[in-house]
């Protein structure tokens, strides 16, 4: 599992790198402009091949870059003048993706906003297909189950599943999974049961093949609660069995991006990487064949 951290690119997007190496990360996720702001950042070009350089210094593997989409963007939206901002941030994000050669493009849907879910889609399919038509062969387009009430689309499985199908299983369409984004949505990651249901059923409807990240968070709401609040590692309602989603053997191999507040709200430092690796090394520990 190659644990790591979003982290600023504040002064160059090639800085990333510098900043995921300080803090012992193993994979790193990046904004490719202020969270803050529809204004797309006007990159130098020299920083997309010195972030390839440093990436390669450092060491970090195939798969283990990724960037996310603004957290404004809702490409479900019924306001004409939002969707459009989204779709063209959507499709800033992917640009940059594929000129830094990251692994992916991580995004949540959107909500319909009352609309409905099929009115949702609507929307949702044609600028997804606008995006896709920017992958690379290895950038892709990971939709992120969500968290959160009413119209958010993405809350289940069974959302994602029905995307995916309606883009015709696009080859370079997959997803990530959150593991606070799924407990607070009735998923609990706690039970190794419960877990390996949702993934069975992620394999049955999308593949486990398209599984191509992790977001790896405590939660600081109840099982249920469709409340996305992120807790510190081992600080929150998941606590040390965060560890059943970390050592799940289905889950090996994969980015494992931690997105939490870190101990002054300036996001993940070494010491949550620390406790990510510590707890993923407790639970996946191979077992001992017993003796003949």
């Amino acid at each position: 599992m190659l644990i790591g951290a979003h982290v600023s690119s504040s002064g160059g997007i090639h800085t990333a790198i510098d900043r995921a190496e300080a803090i012992g990360c193993e994979s790193v996720q990046v904004f490719t402009q202020s969270p803050r702001m529809w204004r797309p950042t006007n990159h130098d070009p020299a920083s997309f091949e010195r972030f390839r350089e440093r990436r390669a210094e450092v060491g970090i593997a195939p798969g283990g870059v990724v960037c996310h989409a603004l957290y404004l963007c809702n490409l479900a939206a019924p306001d004409d003048a939002i969707h459009e901002k989204s779709v063209a941030a959507m499709r800033n994000t992917m640009e940059v993706a594929c000129a830094i050669g990251a692994d992916g493009v991580i995004f949540h849907v959107g909500s319909h906003l009352g609309s409905g879910f099929e009115h949702g889609l609507e929307r949702v399919l044609p600028a997804m297909e606008q995006v896709l038509e920017l992958c690379s062969d290895e950038t892709w387009l990971l939709m992120e189950n969500s968290a959160g009430a009413g119209g958010t689309i993405g809350r289940s499985i069974e959302e994602l599943a029905t995307i995916f199908e309606r883009l015709d299983r696009h080859p370079r369409l997959g997803i990530c999974l959150d593991s606070c984004h799924l407990y607070v949505s009735g998923v609990d990651v706690t039970d190794p049961a419960g877990l390996d249901a949702c993934l069975d059923e992620v394999d049955a409807s999308i593949g486990l093949d398209r599984l191509r990240a992790l977001h790896v968070n405590d939660s600081a709401a109840p099982l249920g609660s469709n409340r996305d609040r992120h807790a510190n590692i081992l600080e929150g309602e998941l606590g040390e069995r965060l560890g059943v989603f970390l050592g799940n053997p289905r889950l090996q191999g994969l980015p494992a991006v931690l997105e939490v507040a870190g101990p002054d709200n300036h996001g993940p430092d070494a010491n949550e990487i620390r406790k990510a690796k510590e707890l993923h090394a407790r639970w996946a520990k191979p077992k001992r064949r017993g003796k003949t």
